[in-house]
């Protein structure tokens, strides 16, 4: 951010309502844009003289951001810096967009050498998503749309994903029906958080024609430095193109990718 794209709402103006809200949100992201890197410390009177404002509405709007945890203040100058706050806010999107970039060409790779659709998921709190995928060169192929969401029991990704949580979460995922478990009973329940326990002792999770009798999925966990599951690598297929021999292969190449993607993101 440079100071170049400073560009603050005067004081005066917009004094009721609506457009008085807007202006108050526009001059404290033109207070947070100030900082730079070859700025990051700054007074009340250099902002000040930076976006145009008066020092005592610069003060204000500092207070407010320093609240949120936005800005801090050097306890020696008594200068702000931008807070901690500012990397929870670009968190969730920094880790996506940092897993896609890393794992773009390693899907890339998975997909040349297996021949088959390569994909990334993602976990939203009851759903696998697809974020990413390197289509098969076949004619015949499996593919999904980006943005794609997998709640079946059987799926592979989603298989991945729940065997990362605790059993009691994963009840309770299955009894509201957030995830589909066809013909759910006490006992086909508990054979279910059985066949998990499995899918994390062997580090992947398959699918051979349980969601569609066309279908073959492989899918593997991708952990970042502190060794939880932020993601996974799924390889799909047409099922009349991998025979049950051909699926051990799918699988290794698959577990061998996503810890490819882990070690790329630091994890363990």
């Amino acid at each position: 951010m440079s100071s170049t794209d400073v560009r603050p709402v005067p004081d005066e103006g917009a004094d009721n309502g609506e457009g008085r809200g807007i202006s108050v949100l526009q001059n404290g992201i033109a207070v947070l844009r100030t900082f730079t890197i070859d700025e990051a410390l700054l007074g009340v009177s250099e902002i000040a003289a930076k976006v145009g404002l008066h020092k005592s509405t610069v003060s204000r709007i500092l207070a407010t951001l320093e609240l949120e945890g936005l800005v801090e203040r050097d306890p020696t100058s008594r200068r702000f810096r931008l807070g901690l706050g500012v990397i929870g806010l670009a968190g969730p999107l920094l880790a996506d967009l940092d897993v896609r970039r890393i794992a773009y060409p390693v899907l890339l790779d998975l997909s040349r050498r297996t021949g088959e659709t390569a994909a990334l998921m993602l976990w939203d709190g009851g759903v696998a998503v697809c974020v990413e995928q390197v289509p098969s060169r076949h004619l015949v192929k499996h593919t999904t749309p980006l943005g794609t969401r997998y709640t079946t029991a059987a799926s592979s990704s989603v298989q991945v994903f729940l065997a990362q949580l605790d059993p009691f979460e994963v009840r309770s995922l299955l009894m509201k029906g957030t995830i589909d478990l066809p013909g759910l009973t006490e006992a086909t329940l508990d054979a279910y958080l059985v066949r998990l326990r499995e899918v994390a002792d062997r580090g992947c999770a398959q699918n051979y024609g349980e969601t569609s009798l066309e279908e073959v999925g492989v899918a593997a966990p991708v952990r970042d430095h502190r060794g939880e599951t932020v993601a996974a690598v799924l390889v799909s297929a047409p099922r009349f193109r991998v025979s049950t021999e051909q699926l051990s292969a799918l699988a290794e190449a698959t577990v061998a990718s996503a810890g490819e993607v882990s070690n790329r993101l630091g994890g363990v």
